[in-house]
């Protein structure tokens, strides 16, 4: 099947690369009561990423439930219209968090996509759905090629409700980029706790590792009261908490992969 993502459901193109190191960040701070701040940095410059941070199902054969489908990523309300869904890493091969709801069959086709800055598909992957509603982290494997440092990547999470994938899926969709710290923050990360790591990255506006750490924390200490809350309070400062309850589902690997096509 054609990436159809590209996308006829509303993907937007990417733009050209960010050059600098990661920028001082925006003056806004969400802080949460344990400690964690997130500064989210810059918006990144026009044309905007746009992106879809809920999956609700608005047509097809899709069931709707709430919460809905929910990529666990910042977002903007630009205008009434245009919604943008980005955020920074670090890591080569970054993780990224997914509330997938209960949609009653956990045997739909779902997938997730990554593409380059010229819309061109680099990796594509078939996602086992949980049997449970919960959330989940897709990470992007070690036989990808690494993230480039300041380019930007699209990525589309979607799940078809039809075993033929003939009807509209239900997807989120976001931005992607790859920035460098500086070398303070890189040895201040050297000597720190991983929960200590975690607020250093959110504080430099570095989402997706922040969220990736606290997290695993989370997974390695599911009883942890102060994990929980921090996990809470961070995913609550960025609108998402009606998902910010829910708890972290390990999943077995996946070892089959769609083709593209």
């Amino acid at each position: 099947m054609k990436l159809f993502l590209a996308l006829a459901l509303g993907g937007t193109s990417l733009v050209a690369s960010q050059t600098a190191i990661l920028a001082t960040p925006n003056p806004v701070t969400f802080k949460h009561p344990l400690g964690i701040h997130f500064n989210p940095p810059p918006p990144p410059p026009d044309p905007p990423p746009g992106g879809r941070v809920l999956g609700g199902a608005k047509r097809g054969i899709c069931p709707q439930v709430k919460p809905e489908l929910t990529a666990l990523v910042p977002f903007t309300q630009k205008t009434s219209s245009l919604t943008n869904v980005w955020a920074l890493t670090t890591v080569a091969h970054p993780t990224l968090w997914f509330y997938v709801p209960d949609y009653r069959n956990s045997t739909y086709p779902a997938e997730f996509v990554l593409q380059n800055e010229d819309s061109n598909p680099i990796y594509q992957k078939a996602i086992a759905l949980p049997d449970r509603p919960g959330v989940i982290g897709i990470s992007l494997p070690t036989t990808v090629s690494p993230l480039a440092l300041n380019k930007r990547y699209r990525w589309f999470f979607n799940i078809y409700c039809d075993q033929e994938k003939q009807s509209p899926p239900i997807y989120v969709e976001g931005v992607i980029q790859r920035v460098s710290l500086s070398q303070a923050t890189v040895q201040q990360l050297q000597t720190a706790q991983p929960q200590q790591q975690a607020a250093i990255y959110a504080q430099n506006g570095i989402w997706h590792d922040a969220l990736t750490i606290l997290a695993q924390l989370r997974q390695k200490n599911p009883q942890n009261v102060a994990l929980q809350t921090e996990w809470r309070s961070l995913l609550t400062s960025i609108g998402l908490g009606e998902v910010a309850t829910q708890s972290i589902i390990l999943r077995k690997p996946n070892s089959s992969a769609a083709n593209l096509r």
